[in-house]
């Protein structure tokens, strides 16, 4: 579903990512940890091309991203997105959140994107929270809202960029609840996150980085019990024994 091959990526001097390759197939949920300015999500955001990348290759689903209008307009389709702010529309309900990108973007009927924004409030499980404003809303509502937005879209890959770093502590569950309902469901994930429980539970390959580079990827059973490179094993220990 994805191929990342031999990916550079320079911010000026700075090199985020170097030499990155991986391949995610059709269903798998990969999540992808490391330390602070490792590249994880600089790699995510190169793959429906918020960051563009000056050398190697991305294909997602069959079409290579080259910087052209069109490769990008058929990503953007199969590629929903959740960062860790919830970028929602402050003047706009709920409901009209939902229901912007189906309109604008797939060019379905007024009546057709309501039902679809509501079957996946439901999914979320806040459809009583249609039409209020996102202020109205907690965090981890307003994050929850986020992602059904990206699935009216109906995309093929969801990647999410640490959905729960800007949340408080008692949001984080009903976020990673939602995210692990979907997981479950079959959808193509790249999740970069922190919450090493939920990695746990839901990922079918770990991916960890540093430096820009990927340094070690594995199952979830080998890579928290047994982590083959020095670097992985110390941020494991660091994450999960604080």
């Amino acid at each position: 579903m994805i191929s990342i091959d031999r990916v550079s990526k320079f911010f000026g001097e700075f090199q985020a990512l170097n030499q990155v390759s991986i391949e995610v197939m059709a269903g798998e949920r990969v999540v992808v940890c490391g330390p602070s300015g490792s590249g994880k999500s600089t790699m995510i955001r190169c793959i429906n091309q918020l960051e563009t990348h000056e050398s190697g290759r991305i294909i997602v689903d069959g079409v290579e991203l080259d910087g052209s209008r069109e490769a990008l307009n058929a990503i953007r389709a199969r590629v929903g997105m959740v960062f860790q702010q919830f970028n929602l529309f402050p003047h706009l309900t709920v409901l009209q959140n939902l229901t912007l990108g189906p309109v604008r973007a797939r060019g379905l009927s007024e009546p057709a994107a309501r039902e679809l924004a509501m079957h996946y409030l439901d999914r979320v499980q806040i459809p009583e929270q249609a039409d209020k404003y996102p202020r109205q809303l907690s965090g981890g509502q307003q994050q929850r809202v986020a992602i059904a937005r990206a699935l009216c879209m109906e995309p093929g890959i969801m990647l999410f960029d640490e959905p729960t770093s800007a949340l408080d502590p008692e949001m984080i569950n009903e976020v990673l609840e939602v995210m692990a309902g979907l997981a479950e469901s079959g959808m193509t994930m790249i999740c970069v996150t922190h919450e090493m429980g939920f990695a746990r539970r839901v990922a079918d390959k770990m991916v960890f980085m540093d430096h820009g580079e990927i340094v070690e990827t594995g199952p979830p059973d080998r890579f928290f019990e047994n982590p083959e490179s020095k670097r992985c094993q110390d941020f494991l220990q660091k994450i999960l024994h604080h």
